[in-house]
């Protein structure tokens, strides 16, 4: 396998968990808020780790980077959530170098989304790319690699159909109160929570409910009052949360509290009730179920709900994976040459010590010794030589690492710090 070691002895890895083995309480555990993600990059910087990406979203918690061995990067994230080492080992994921860059493509594509073709991730991963580098905790390789992705992600969204259709959480809810609620635009709607996924739901009830009872609440008012000015919405005090779930006959929470903020001593009122919870860790009590008129939705079951055209999005799956494969291909090419580069420089500078020695031996023999002409023609035999070597090392079939410690011990070239 080829080793994409920056520093000698460190491997690219990606470890993490998502919806497809971890259930929600367990992604709860492992979930990062800001403040924690900021911590866990200070102490990444700290022990000495080189480039690190961390992302946590309501499907999956992961982070891309460099290390010896995977462990200093389960430590990091079982040290600032509150998982254990022993939980993640049950539910997780660890890749190391091609197996991590082919990782990163289909995450940030959305082919490995718990709705197929959301791409809302590959904003996530910019955002996370974005916090690394302000802590110079970007490297060339990831900065190189994130960009990839992102250029495979705009190709697959433009060049396919796979984000046709409810590709996200967001509409997911949407649809499901569509499909469920009876004259659903003349029901009360209160959404708790306006971050990413409060606003995007907001959107989607305003578009495709045509409701205009609908009542916003968040913790910050004026976020809140933010998104409801778009759209000529009611906003409330948090103080009223418990009145305003009571007057209505839909509740959808977003928030990103880590411990739930709804539970069934809330709800009063003993109408029926639907609640949607699209947080991550769960927001709403599962108690509220013992109330017979309440009907609890979490977003895991959101997922597995699918709309009509998701047959017909997984048809042009073949297509994105192509897409995927040319992208990786640019990279893995910049990648070769990105690792030859320092030998290919350091065998130059070996042929010149060879032709300076003998040039000095020429003077010394011949009187007339023509030293510009006898420059022009060793300077354009080392670069044939030196752009032989390279062509080699680009194009052979062999591994890339074999070639270069090769061409180190026939030549006798010291080994360069970085590749």
């Amino acid at each position: 396998m080829e080793h994409y070691h920056m520093t000698r002895g460190t491997y690219f890895y990606a470890i993490g968990l998502s919806y497809k083995k971890a259930d929600a309480d367990v992604r709860g555990h492992f979930s990062l808020d800001e403040t924690s993600k900021e911590t866990l990059l200070n102490q990444a910087k700290t022990e000495g780790i080189e480039s690190l990406i961390v992302t946590s979203t309501c499907n999956r918690t992961e982070i891309y980077g460099f290390a010896e061995h995977p462990y200093q990067l389960i430590k990091l994230l079982c040290d600032n959530t509150k998982g254990t080492v022993e939980e993640f080992q049950e539910v997780a994921y660890i890749y190391k170098n091609k197996e991590a860059i082919s990782h990163m493509f289909r995450v940030g594509s959305g082919l490995d989304s718990q709705i197929l073709g959301d791409f809302e991730i590959i904003s996530q991963l910019k955002k996370s790319a974005r916090e690394s580098k302000k802590l110079g905790l970007l490297n060339a390789f990831t900065e190189r690699l994130i960009n990839a992705v992102i250029q495979a992600s705009k190709r697959i969204k433009t060049e396919t159909e796979i984000s046709s259709g409810a590709t996200s959480v967001s509409f997911a809810s949407v649809h499901y109160i569509l499909k469920t609620v009876e004259e659903v635009s003349s029901k009360n709607i209160l959404l708790f929570g306006t971050g990413k996924i409060g606003r995007n739901t907001c959107e989607n009830l305003v578009k495709h409910t045509k409701n205009d009872h609908i009542t916003l609440i968040n913790r910050t008012k004026t976020k809140a009052e933010e998104v409801a000015g778009k759209f000529n919405l009611l906003v409330k005090d948090y103080a009223n949360l418990q009145e305003e779930i009571n007057a209505s006959d839909i509740l959808i929470v977003a928030t990103g509290a880590l411990n739930p903020t709804v539970d069934k001593h809330c709800i009063q009122s003993k109408k029926p009730l639907l609640i949607l919870d699209l947080s991550i860790p769960r927001n709403v009590n599962q108690n509220v179920t013992e109330l017979e008129h309440v009907t609890l939705v979490h977003l895991d079951d959101l997922s597995q709900m699918t709309d009509d055209t998701l047959e017909r999005r997984k048809a042009f799956i073949p297509v994105a994976e192509q897409i995927l494969e040319e992208v990786k291909l640019d990279f893995n090419s910049w990648l070769a040459t990105r690792k030859f580069a320092p030998t290919i420089n350091a065998l130059k500078h070996k042929l010149l010590d060879f032709k300076n020695a003998e040039l000095e031996t020429q003077r010394k023999k011949h009187a007339d010794f023509n030293e510009a002409q006898a420059e022009l023609i060793s300077n354009n035999i080392i670069q044939k030589i030196t752009n032989h070597f390279a062509y080699h090392l680009k194009n052979d079939d062999m591994s890339t690492d074999d070639s270069i410690e090769l061409i180190k011990k026939v030549f006798q070239l010291e080994s360069p710090s970085h590749v």
